[in-house]
Parts: C-alpha cells; structure tokens; sequence
C-alpha cells in the first residue's frame, strides 16, 4: 500500500469520525456541560440567595433580641415600681392599724382609770364612814351615806 492512500484514507475516515462526533457525541456532550453549568449557576444564586437570608434573619433575631431586652427592662421597672407602691401601701396599712390598736388600748386605760377612781371613791366612802362611826359611834344608815358620799364626790 501507498502511503499517500493510507494518508487519505485515513483522513476520510478521520473526517468522517469528526463527523459523527459532532452530529452525535458532541450536542450531549455539550448539552450535559451546559447543564452542570446551569446547576452550578443555581447554586450559586441559591448560596447567595441564602446568605441574604441568613443575613436578614440575623438582623431580625438581632432586632427581636433589643426590643425583648426593651421589654424586660421595662417589666423590671414596672415590677419595681409595683414593689414599691406594694409596700407603702403594707407600711400604710400597718401604722394604720397600729394607730387603731393604740387608739383602743388608750380608751381601754381610759375605762380602767375611771373604773378604779369609782372603786377607790367607793373604798374612800366606805373607809370615811367607817371611820366616822368609829368617832361618832353610831352608825350611819346607807342613805344618808350614799347622800354624804354624792355630796363628797361633788365637792371634789
């Protein structure tokens, strides 16, 4: 054989192959490199996408986080101030009550004095007019001791 046939034989069958290769294999070939692109080109946006998000997000937990931190400072003050207003109003109740209670315990030393000045003028009478019998030596009958004793109390 000729090496000039072998050479164009060779070349027509190479044609031929590159031919077949690009009506057959290449436009999967192709289209399979131009999916993977396409899928990598998604994932790419989607990546980005989610950073956004993610980014987003942490602002909006960032901005949950300060105004719950708002809220609690003012449920603390709020509790405070109710603290606060909670016992003034026990301390105003206590001496209330302490001023009721000493108010009664004034009026019962009150009853018991005059209770004990009628029972010491009656012991005074009697012992007055016991020892004015003892004196006299006579005995005096009790109205005219009541009498003599209402005349005393007035006089004094």
């Amino acid at each position: 054989m000729n090496i000039n046939a072998t050479l164009l034989i060779n070349m027509v069958f190479f044609a031929g192959f590159v031919w077949f290769c690009m009506k057959f294999v290449w436009p999967p070939i192709m289209a399979a490199i131009k999916e993977r692109q396409d899928k990598i080109a998604e994932g790419l946006a989607a990546s980005e996408r989610s950073q956004k998000d993610l980014e987003l997000a942490q602002e909006k937990a960032a901005e949950m986080l300060r105004e719950a931190k708002g809220q609690s400072a003012e449920l603390v003050d709020s509790a405070k101030k109710r603290h606060t207003e909670i016992v003034d109003s026990a301390k105003d109740d206590a001496r209330a009550e302490a001023d009721k209670i000493k108010a009664g315990a004034q009026a019962e030393i009150e009853q018991e004095v005059n209770r004990a000045r009628e029972q010491l003028r009656t012991k005074v009478a009697t012992l007055a007019v016991a020892g004015a019998e003892k004196v006299i030596e006579r005995n005096i009958d009790e109205a005219a001791n009541n009498d003599m004793f209402d005349k005393l109390v007035k006089d004094l």
